[in-house]
């Protein structure tokens, strides 16, 4: 009867211990976005991931209007911005949803010369983006960005 116990106890221990093993950041899968709660300039910044296999597979990282046109797409903010600073949305965006997805949320996000207002929303928004996803809740999730 002991060795019956003893034995069921060590499955029982196994199990645990490899269920630990399935998901290596923590990520429930699905969508996970949030959003700036207020416009700054014309524009509401916005992150939104997906999350498979307990990975971050992808990131989008913009912004939009009140007619819901994204920020990346308008081409004279484009140029005016590229002359002014020195980069543009498109690009931005893409440098930090890239580092968000290569570090999976664990490492820290460098900051673009012409885009350092972007960086510190994109910090706020990508930490309870991450938090999102942690818990599995895939409501949208609302973030002072202090702009």
């Amino acid at each position: 009867m002991r060795r019956i116990i003893s034995v069921g106890m060590l499955l029982l221990l196994l199990t645990v211990l490899l269920a630990g093993c399935g998901k290596t950041e923590g990520f429930k899968d699905g969508y996970y976005t949030a959003q700036a709660s207020e416009y700054s300039h014309g524009w509401k910044e916005y992150i939104t991931i997906m999350v498979k296999g307990g990975r971050i597979v992808s990131v989008e990282y913009n912004a939009e209007n009140a007619s819901g046109f994204i920020k990346s797409w308008d081409n004279a903010y484009m140029q005016n911005m590229l002359h002014s600073n020195g980069t543009y949305p498109n690009a931005y965006t893409r440098f930090y949803a890239g580092q968000l997805l290569e570090g999976q949320g664990e490492g820290k996000i460098d900051a673009m010369t012409g885009a350092s207002s972007s960086h510190g929303s994109f910090e706020k928004l990508s930490a309870a983006v991450l938090e999102q996803a942690r818990k599995g809740d895939s409501s949208i999730v609302i973030v002072n960005t202090g702009h």
